[in-house]
């Protein structure tokens, strides 16, 4: 009997999960239809993962139904998921860097002739199913050597082989380019129109909006409503996220900026040496640095801060010049990076909140014959976890049990116990919710309103136009137009961002 088409192909019913001392999921319900891709949406902490996890047969629930095509099902294993066609892609990508793709596919399931592995089969089934997802890569190709975004594609080819009906698709593109986005999104769709329905998680409101059939909201472990196709819009999602309005989103007070804190003559960075860079920065302002994927806004930020000493050119802070050769250098004149992967380059993921937060102070809080100053870490500790409202259980959690919004805020921490006077920051809320966000900008405009001069990168169009007083925009490493807050528009910045300049306006 084949089941009605008003029959969704995935549904959880009251589904309720509990830890030691907190309610995951709380009575929630899901459907899922044939051929649809339903984007699940919330702040960390929703419940999101936790429901994925079960869904996975990573977890099992502790009362309600999951139930496929109608019929009630037990999914107590990776397994018994892969049985009922549903299959979870982590943010993580799980994959073997030493094995070649065809391995990877097929691994633990490989196909056996006269009791061998059947290498010429996995060949010729990894050709088709990398042409389902479009990756025109040889099934011999070693993974470590393909980039990211054709990893993901791996690992879409693989749930595909284990003849995946569901795919689950947890913050898919959060390592990626924007071609590369580009390219998933098409395989997304694709896949949809081949029979296979998707469930998309992102913090990335933008994706969901261009993705989406539907969308469903959690917050705090209790579903908090759903939009249909008509619906789905970055107010209405927001709103339903935090619970409030978003009017007020971006909170910007207006103010006089003060003197000269940072400025940039004839900057030649490594990575771009036939440009040179020239801009300046008040106390008190935000200056967001636009551009596309390569522009070179990373490696600006990096020579700023001394993690690549420039080729050539000049620095000064409060208008004496500076060298800046090391990071210790940059932090001696008073600058501060916030880096793009926090997990990598911001955190000590293992050590507690309070070790991460004193570890950019160890210098200059040292005691006699270089003693550690317990007291005055504990002291920064105490005011940076009150100032940006870290939700810790105390300050000797080990930060990688934080949520990301709040691992955010700890770099943050770090570096602001040293009250810098400019503070750089690389991509500062990606891969953080949208309440997390708008935590992190009103701490911007806090900063701005004591005097702080703030120099952000982001990818994101909203946050450029939402907080920058102005906006330099760059392209192939060069900066090809300065916005004022009045000039600023999502056409300028990307006319700008793509070379499409008048020559004169080249800096």
């Amino acid at each position: 009997m084949t089941e009605s088409p008003q029959t969704p192909l995935l549904e959880v019913r009251d589904v309720t999960k509990g830890f030691p001392g907190v309610i995951a999921l709380s009575h929630v319900n899901l459907t899922l239809g044939h051929s649809e891709v339903l984007a699940l949406i919330g702040e960390n902490g929703a419940g999101k993962s936790t429901l994925m996890k079960i869904l996975a047969g990573v977890q099992e629930p502790d009362s309600g139904q999951l139930l496929i095509d109608g019929k009630p099902v037990r999914i107590d294993s990776v397994q018994a998921a892969f049985d009922h066609g549903v299959a979870l892609i982590h943010q993580e990508l799980n994959l073997s860097d030493n094995l070649d793709v065809g391995a990877n596919i097929f691994l633990g399931r490989e196909p056996k002739k006269n009791g061998l592995i059947d290498k010429a089969k996995i060949r010729e089934d990894s050709r088709d199913l990398l042409a389902r997802v479009g990756l025109n890569v040889s099934p011999d190709t070693i993974v470590e050597r393909l980039p990211i975004g054709q990893q993901q594609l791996v690992e879409i080819a693989r749930a595909l082989s284990v003849n995946a009906r569901v795919l689950i698709m947890d913050e898919p593109t959060s390592s990626l380019s924007a071609h590369e986005a580009e390219t998933l999104f098409k395989v997304v769709k694709d896949l949809r129109s081949k029979g296979v329905s998707v469930i998309y998680i992102s913090h990335r409101l933008g994706e969901v909006k261009e993705l989406a059939d539907r969308v469903t909201v959690f917050r705090d472990g209790e579903n908090a409503g759903d939009l249909g196709l008509d619906e789905i819009n970055h107010d209405r999602m927001v709103q339903l996220m935090v619970g409030r309005d978003v009017s007020q989103f971006y909170v910007r007070k207006p103010h006089s900026p003060g003197e000269v804190a940072l400025e940039v003559k004839d900057l030649v960075t490594p990575a771009n040496p036939g440009h040179k860079l020239n801009f300046a920065i008040r106390s008190g302002e935000i200056v967001g640095v636009a551009g596309l994927v390569g522009a070179g806004r990373t490696e600006t930020l990096q020579v700023l801060f001394g993690v690549e000493p420039a080729v050539s050119g000049s620095i000064e802070v409060d208008g004496k010049a500076v060298r800046i050769n090391t990071p210790i250098d940059a932090i001696d004149a008073g600058l501060a990076l916030v880096p793009e992967d926090r997990k990598l380059q911001g955190l000590v993921l293992e050590m507690a909140v309070r070790t991460n937060v004193g570890l950019a102070g160890l210098k200059r809080n040292q005691k006699k014959l270089g003693f550690l100053n317990s007291p005055q870490e504990g002291a920064d500790t105490t005011e940076m976890i009150s100032k940006l409202r870290i939700k810790t259980p105390n300050e000797q959690q080990v930060v990688q049990y934080l949520s990301g919004g709040n691992q955010q805020k700890v770099v943050l921490g770090k570096w602001l116990s040293l009250n810098p006077k400019v503070l750089l920051l690389d991509e500062p809320t990606r891969g953080i919710d949208v309440g997390a966000k708008q935590e992190i900008y009103r701490l911007m405009e806090e900063l701005a309103e004591q005097g702080m001069a703030i120099l952000f990168v982001s990818s994101e169009m909203e946050e450029i136009l939402g907080m920058s007083d102005h906006t330099l925009v760059m392209h192939e490493g060069r900066i090809t137009g300065k916005l004022s807050r009045e000039e600023l528009s999502e056409e300028a910045v990307m006319q700008l961002a793509t070379g499409n300049v008048p020559q004169e306006s080249v800096a």
